[in-house]
């Protein structure tokens, strides 16, 4: 990243100020605010030279004081059915992973909050990487702007878009980077920005019971639940938040959910995991817990890697589940692995350096074995 000041993930007002301290007088700041945004974000300007209706001497002192980077894009993969990860690497180098997830009329892009994570669930490939940082806000909303950019997906208010709706899945627990989401995706959400509506966004939470309200009220996105399990000797070993956020907390925040309705429900995602959380009893209990929240299921068939503790359900007793979860009243639809290929799937995304690194001990340690075996 350039050691100039980082203009992404700034709100207007932020940005204005930047612009007054850097001497741009007070009645041209909030008129050069506009132009910097619409530049920025309709038009995904990735250096002030493109800017051509501002005056040059404008243009050259921005460049010389403030930076237009997005993350670095390390690699890309594309999957056999379309799905596309980006490896970007961000501020101090650390690196963290983006899926895009292209669908009949809509595409949908799979943003990171952290690099690694705190929580450890143990079907999860992100939980075994620890957590080395929060990403700023210029970093989260950098992935859709380098994934726009991959894409040629500019501009933002343009028709036919290919990104259009953004879900917090990523890497990371969101709700432990708040305030550098919040001000991501009102950038995503504002209409002269990003301009995806709030109803496109979805912010996805293991349980972070005390900021979920404050989710929406402040950030208002539509809401999803890592749930996982009906029972909480279960939960707590499958989202070890469990522990500290046992399940009835969690559902009575999800009843308290700041305009929750028919027309705005909340996700509640289940990965099926054979012989753990998948039998009919658990999907009847799943039935009676969440009665009264107006919601969905998602059921995720569990995406493998290697050394995971756990295996998927079989087909056809995700079918039986999502049954009784059906009859019940609730759309439980089973979500298809996309980019499994790739390792793009749900539960998978992990730092291809963590990965490397954790190949190369790997490595070196069967070299070693293997040192150590007569001739």
């Amino acid at each position: 990243m350039s050691a100039a000041s980082i203009v992404l993930g700034l709100s207007p007002g932020a940005l204005k100020e930047a612009l007054l301290a850097v001497g741009i007088p007070q009645k041209a700041a909030a008129m050069r605010t506009r132009q910097l945004w619409n530049w920025i974000y309709v038009h995904g300007a990735r250096d002030f030279a493109a800017m051509t209706n501002l005056a040059k001497d404008f243009r050259e002192a921005m460049a010389a004081r403030f930076s237009l980077a997005r993350p670095d894009v390390v690699t890309e993969q594309v999957s056999a059915d379309g799905t596309r990860k980006w490896l970007l690497r961000g501020e101090g180098g650390q690196e963290f992973e983006t899926v895009f997830i292209p669908e009949p009329g809509r595409g949908t892009l799979c943003v990171s909050s952290q690099v690694g994570c705190t929580l450890n669930c143990r079907f999860c490939h992100t939980g075994t990487q620890k957590l080395v940082r929060n990403l700023t806000a210029g970093e989260i909303v950098g992935q859709v702007m380098a994934a726009r950019d991959a894409l040629g997906d500019w501009p933002s208010t343009g028709e036919n878009r290919r990104i259009t709706n953004v879900v917090m899945m990523g890497m990371g627990e969101p709700l432990y980077n708040f305030e550098n989401v919040k001000a991501a995706l009102a950038i995503v959400a504002d209409g002269d920005a990003l301009a995806l509506s709030k109803r496109r966004v979805t912010l996805s939470t293991a349980g972070v019971v005390p900021m979920i309200g404050r989710a929406g009220t402040e950030i208002g996105s539509a809401l999803a639940i890592s749930l996982h399990a009906v029972r909480d000797d279960i939960r707590d070993r499958l989202v070890p938040l469990n522990k500290k956020y046992p399940l009835k907390e969690l559902l009575d925040a999800c009843r308290a959910y700041p305009g929750l309705s028919n027309a705005r429900r909340i996700t509640f995602e289940y990965v099926m995991l054979r012989g753990v959380n998948d039998s009919l009893a658990e999907a009847r209990e799943l039935v009676r817990r969440i009665a009264g929240i107006p919601a969905k299921i998602n059921l995720i068939p569990f995406n493998p890697w290697t050394g995971a503790p756990y295996e998927c359900s079989d087909w056809a007793q995700i079918e039986k589940f999502a049954e009784i979860v059906n009859r019940a009243g609730y759309a439980s639809p089973v979500r298809t692995p996309r980019g499994r290929d790739i390792m793009a799937a749900c539960g998978q995304l992990k730092s291809e350096s963590v990965k490397q690194r954790a190949g190369e001990r790997m490595a070196q340690l069967r070299s070693a074995e293997l040192a150590r075996m007569p001739s």
